[in-house]
């Protein structure tokens, strides 16, 4: 029997009078490494806060680690990080998780341990402020390490950051799911997707795929992601109505 992170069943978000995420249903297992990846506005950031349990007007099932999104209890088991970077600038590395170490109750050792997990360790005595960019997303997410979540949702951790930096942070998430972390990260670039063991395609806030990475290439016959995501599109019912209606509109223009 699979065992299952995370589990959303018709999962609605509205804002205003708009729904945004529309019956969205999919599953994380236990101990794998899931991309969540879609253009930019396609809903990855109002899924990962329903996920979470941050965000508003959610109606559907989203259970996370066998209990509802949001319930106390998942405080210290899921580590969360948000686009924004989420330590304090004027602070040092090592100041910013001493200061996160001491609210979530978490042994000063577990800081030296996650410094160490995230390559920080000559930049540990340094400002957050004067940190590079993929220095300053690791920061982020040794922050989320403390405590040794199960789950990780990274929300567009490598946003920004040159193709060199991208590969380091990818590496460190396979590392941290080899050593039993269920991790879910979002991202925009379609190249990233084959450092997953599943992808979950998100357009418009709707599901167009959840399979792996192979079985995604093979169904619809692409050389890359890139192009899966297109063909997905291409053959999508919302895309072809609106392909027939501007055919029908064209049609009546002409005539």
């Amino acid at each position: 029997m699979v065992n299952y992170a995370i589990h959303t069943d018709d999962l609605r978000v509205r804002r205003g009078k708009k729904e945004v995420l529309h019956g969205v249903s999919f599953d994380v297992p236990t101990g794998s490494l899931v991309g969540l990846l879609g253009p930019s506005g396609s809903g990855k950031t109002t899924l990962m806060r329903a996920i979470v349990g941050v965000q508003r007007d959610v109606k559907g099932l989203a259970t996370v680690l066998g209990h509802p999104a949001g319930s106390p209890s998942l405080r210290h088991r899921v580590g969360y990080v948000t686009q924004d970077a989420s330590v304090y600038g004027d602070l040092t590395v090592r100041q910013n998780l001493n200061y996160f170490a001491s609210i979530l109750h978490v042994e000063r050792a577990d800081v030296d341990r996650v410094i160490e997990s995230t390559d920080l360790g000559e930049q540990a005595n340094q400002l957050v402020d004067s940190l590079s960019g993929g220095q300053l997303s690791r920061a982020s997410l040794a922050a989320a390490l403390l405590g040794s979540p199960e789950l990780l949702v990274l929300d567009e951790p490598t946003v920004g950051l040159d193709p060199v930096l991208r590969v380091e942070l990818w590496t460190l998430f396979r590392r941290l799911a080899e050593d039993g972390a269920t991790l879910l990260v979002s991202s925009h670039v379609m190249d990233e997707a084959t450092r997953c063991d599943r992808l979950v395609l998100l357009r418009e806030g709707e599901i167009l795929a959840d399979e792996t990475p192979a079985g995604l290439l093979e169904r619809t016959g692409a050389a890359d992601a890139e192009e899966a995501f297109l063909t997905l599109i291409r053959h999508h019912p919302k895309h072809l109505d609106n392909h027939s209606a501007h055919t029908d509109s064209a049609n009546e223009e002409a005539s």
